[in-house]
């Protein structure tokens, strides 16, 4: 018998969605990495990398769970869980919540800093490429500061 515990799909956009910590983000990067998964696999995944016990990896399952993150169906004698959401999607929406809280005037020096800084494929490079020829058509000689509300600020 299969019983589902939250089947609800998540919308990025939805206020309601609590957020989660770097805890249950790293239970997420497991659940994203195996796919649909079962609590025993991700217990073995996180105690390699973590010495927690298995109550505290249970707990952040359920709190992810409870907030709508990971999709639970009882199996038997187990659960099996799956993320609602991808984990492009929720590195996205982690991103850009950070750079809205930033002077837009210093975006193009973090982003920037952040590619010098990570790893990224040939193929994600090329595609980046792309994005930036067909900004440049576009883009201002300077991007004005947004820390106050004249906007005329250089900062």
């Amino acid at each position: 018998m299969i019983t589902v515990v939250n089947e609800r799909k998540v919308k990025m956009n939805e206020k309601n969605l609590s957020p989660i910590s770097d805890s249950e983000w790293e239970v997420m990067r497991i659940v994203w990495t195996l796919g649909e998964t079962h609590t025993n696999q991700i217990l073995k995944e996180l105690q390699a990398k973590k010495n927690w016990s298995d109550s505290t990896i249970k707990t952040l399952i359920r709190r992810l769970v409870q907030k709508g993150w990971l999709t639970a169906k009882h199996e038997g004698r187990r659960y099996t869980y799956t993320a609602t959401v991808s984990q492009t999607d929720m590195m996205y929406n982690e991103a850009k919540s950070l750079l809205n809280r930033m002077c837009d005037m210093h975006k193009g020096e973090v982003i920037l800093k952040l590619l010098e800084d990570s790893p990224i494929s040939k193929g994600d490079l090329m595609k980046m490429q792309e994005e930036i020829s067909q900004k440049e058509k576009t883009a201002p000689d300077m991007v004005p500061c947004n820390c106050l509300k004249t906007g005329s600020t250089i900062c």
